[in-house]
């Protein structure tokens, strides 16, 4: 199907757009009320997740109510570990826990590679939306980085330090790695079920890469960020590794075409450390919570020093669910009207 409004796949790819395009992580979301009414209406989060028609409708909200660039498809980057035999669940307010975590290399029976066909609801949800989306924008698929999975299968939990997957790292190296294998492959798998099922350009969320040296985010993050942009050549491919400031000259090498920055990355510097790809961010979110002027301002100061080529505008983290929609309309519509001087 011919896409009506192609700028996110044509910046991603390095051409020249008419303009920026612009989408937000986390955009489709608590920030919107709709978004509350359709969560209000059903059990609760992993059911919503589960459901494909209501997958589809928050996915396509932002589109029509913000005016985004792109839609992305409503999941979780933890279904990989549930598809690969390791249940959570999303306590609310607190976030997800895994009533068993992964403690040692015996625990490794209770694993398998998951195929793209186990995780079938999500497929499902691509293959709906972008039915209902009709070409209006494109779809971005996603999954969870191999580290940043780990961590949460070693936790059992969300961390400040994740000091319980850093010390496998140290003291159990060959059982991280096969681990990590696991979910590498597992997650291969998925995405090139996504890309089958429709999405048209696929992200990869490192959240946690910040807590690892830049060693050890070389062997055990990195490396299997690398197989899988390797291994899935049929659309654009986003790395989002927030924290990993030191890794970007690495990133520049990586088989992708999109590096997506946290608003701690300098874009002067970032251009020169990541020449060869297009640059995605990189706002701080909390910039959102001052006035109108305040919004479009520091929106402004953003794009200018990205100097309007190779550049998809987002925030450097996903949205924090107490923004007024007014101020994220405002940062949209301020990207949507800039032209580079």
């Amino acid at each position: 199907m011919q896409l009506q409004n192609d700028l996110l796949l044509r910046a991603a790819l390095g051409q020249k757009t008419e303009r920026t395009p612009v989408w937000l992580m986390r955009q489709a979301g608590r920030v919107l009320p709709e978004y509350r009414k359709v969560r209000a209406s059903i059990k609760d989060f992993k059911t919503l997740v589960k459901s494909p028609e209501a997958a589809t409708e928050v996915t396509i909200q932002p589109v029509d109510i913000l005016g985004v660039d792109a839609a992305i498809i409503f999941s979780d980057i933890l279904v990989i570990p549930e598809a690969m035999g390791l249940n959570y669940e999303m306590e609310e307010s607190k976030g997800p826990v895994f009533p068993k975590r992964i403690e040692s290399a015996a625990d490794l029976n209770l694993l398998h590679v998951s195929t793209g066909e186990e995780l079938q609801y999500v497929l499902d949800a691509i293959k709906l939306t972008k039915r209902e989306l009709n070409g209006r924008v494109p779809l971005i698929g996603f999954a969870g980085a191999p580290w940043t999975i780990f961590s949460y299968m070693i936790e059992g939990r969300g961390s400040k330090t994740f000091s319980a997957a850093k010390k496998v790292l140290y003291s159990q190296p060959e059982f991280a790695h096969k681990l990590l294998d696991m979910i590498t492959q597992s997650t291969i798998n998925y995405l090139k079920a996504q890309v089958q099922a429709g999405a048209d350009i696929i992200q990869l969320f490192d959240s946690w890469a910040g807590v690892l040296s830049p060693d050890q985010y070389e062997e055990f993050s990195l490396k299997y960020i690398s197989q899988i942009c390797d291994a899935i050549p049929e659309v654009p491919k986003t790395v989002f590794a927030k924290g990993a400031f030191f890794a970007r000259a690495s990133m520049n090498r990586l088989n992708c075409n999109v590096v997506g920055l946290d608003w701690n990355m300098g874009i002067e510097e970032s251009r020169q450390l990541i020449p060869n790809k297009t640059l995605q961010g990189n706002l701080d979110p909390c910039a959102l919570y001052g006035s109108l002027e305040d919004v479009k301002r520091e929106t402004k100061k953003m794009l200018q020093a990205f100097g309007g080529s190779k550049h998809i505008a987002n925030l450097g983290h996903g949205l924090y669910p107490d923004t007024e929609v007014d101020k994220v309309k405002c940062f949209i519509d301020t990207v949507k009207e800039f032209r580079a001087s």
